[in-house]
């Protein structure tokens, strides 16, 4: 079996933190909603997976953000997310409208996929950036 045949998607993104509180409360600001809080007694880590659902195609992102000095904030950690919207217009004056911190100052568009994306990206609470994009 090759893994494409056994393969279903992404299961979820790490996003370490030294500020587990704050993390949580960005992503719920963006529409993520804690689904799971435990501690990782074996690393004494506190874990809050967070989930969204993908509305197009009935499926759900995860999220799981979890307490790391050693990691937290670092190059590489973790470059971007980006995030389906079917309105960019309107999920990027939600964004400005939530006091969210604004990467770009303006919608932007690339000549990607059949008729290009438009995009604009902000800044998380752990240096991560958190793009929102639309397929045109």
């Amino acid at each position: 079996m090759k893994f494409p045949e056994m393969l279903t998607g992404v299961q979820h993104i790490g996003v370490p933190t030294n500020d587990l509180e704050k993390t949580v409360a960005f992503y719920e600001t963006i529409g993520f909603q804690p689904v799971l809080e435990i501690v990782n007694e074996a690393a004494n880590e506190r874990v809050t997976f967070l989930q969204l659902k993908n509305l197009v195609i009935e499926t759900y992102v995860m999220i799981e953000t979890y307490e790391s000095d050693d990691v937290a904030g670092k190059p590489g950690a973790i470059d971007h997310i980006a995030l389906d919207t079917t309105d960019i217009e309107a999920a990027f004056a939600a964004a400005k409208e939530a006091g969210l911190t604004m990467l770009d100052d303006e919608i932007h568009g690339l000549p990607f996929w059949a008729n290009g994306v438009k995009f604009f990206t902000v800044e998380g609470p752990n240096g991560e950036k958190v793009e929102f994009c639309q397929k045109l």
